[in-house]
């Protein structure tokens, strides 16, 4: 029965097995390369003045997973899983839009990376909840990294986040 190596792992063993294929293990903290895209993303400023958030949660998502590429283990249980590029600047032109959320949710938000296939933006708030964002609206993936993480390579239908 493997629901005895689930139990001694933080993710489900298929999660856990993409993410290992990845390279994370866990106890993995690159806190200079976090560091690196903190003042990358402090530094820039839009067009029309907008600017990103850094806080812990995201500095500490970026030290655990950046630079991580998940690739897509199986067909996904609701939905094809797309592949992850857990890169922070992928989200680097994107500080108004995750501003309008931030502000949309009461909170700060910071760019986590992107699922590969689609495009859409992955985002982390100052609570540490993840969303994706894409040309079809704003999702929530969970209430950390772990539980986005599980969503996403698992193919889990997202919750649409709904105004008001």
């Amino acid at each position: 029965m493997h629901t005895d190596r689930t139990s001694t792992t933080r993710f489900s063993v298929p999660v856990d097995a993409a993410l290992r294929s990845a390279g994370w293990q866990p106890g993995r903290w690159d806190i200079r390369q976090a560091e690196i895209w903190a003042d990358a993303l402090r530094g820039h400023e839009s067009p029309a003045g907008h600017r990103h958030a850094v806080f812990p949660a995201a500095v500490e998502a970026w030290a655990e997973f950046g630079g991580l590429h998940v690739p897509v283990t199986g067909p996904g249980r609701q939905l094809a899983p797309s592949p992850l590029d857990l890169d922070p600047l992928h989200g680097l032109h994107m500080a108004r839009t995750l501003a309008d959320l931030g502000r949309a949710l009461d909170t700060e938000v910071a760019p986590l990376g992107e699922e590969s296939d689609t495009g859409a933006v992955l985002a982390i708030d100052a609570e540490g909840r993840v969303y994706a964002l894409d040309h079809t609206g704003d999702w929530y993936l969970g209430h950390d990294i772990d539980q986005a993480l599980a969503t996403l390579v698992s193919g889990l239908e997202p919750a649409r986040l709904t105004a008001g």
